[in-house]
């Protein structure tokens, strides 16, 4: 899993991280701490090659994601079967809404939570990167009062 992020935070520009991880970084952020609920990954049947990975962290009544997906070979369906096994858990977990914070910059971020169906409720600006560059982060929320969603 972290060999999978760090190959997303090389490529640069759709994820908050800008340095490689090192497996206890990757752990201490994705698999452990107190808001931690679960990790989903998705991999290939036929070979069990890791497609993408899902992280949740727990803020109050919120599910907060965070969304990671193989850009090489990009596998079509693999965010929206995490996104799926997402939405169970947080409404097993009678939680009110999931948060995802996407950078500005992220367009392919954007469109894909907006595919899931995601509302921009606000907008942090100009969040300096490591070289300073300012980019806005646009955090959107999707309700899961509704089962039927």
């Amino acid at each position: 899993m972290c060999d999978l992020l760090n190959v997303i935070i090389r490529l640069g520009g759709t994820t908050a991280f800008e340095t490689p991880l090192t497996v206890d970084e990757f752990t201490k952020c994705f698999l452990s701490g107190p808001n931690f609920i679960n990790c989903f990954v998705a991999e290939d049947d036929k070979s069990g090659l890791l497609l993408g990975l899902r992280h949740v962290e727990l803020p109050d009544d919120w599910v907060d994601i965070a969304t990671y997906a193989r850009p090489e070979p990009k596998i079509p369906g693999v965010g929206a079967a995490l996104f799926a096994a997402t939405k169970v858990k947080a409404r097993e977990s009678q939680l009110s809404a999931i948060n995802a914070t996407i950078r500005a910059d992220n367009t392919s971020g954007l469109a894909y939570y907006n595919k899931m169906g995601f509302e921009d409720y606000k907008i942090t600006e100009a969040v300096p990167l490591r070289d300073g560059t300012p980019v806005d982060r646009v955090s959107k929320r999707f309700p899961c009062a509704n089962p039927g969603s």
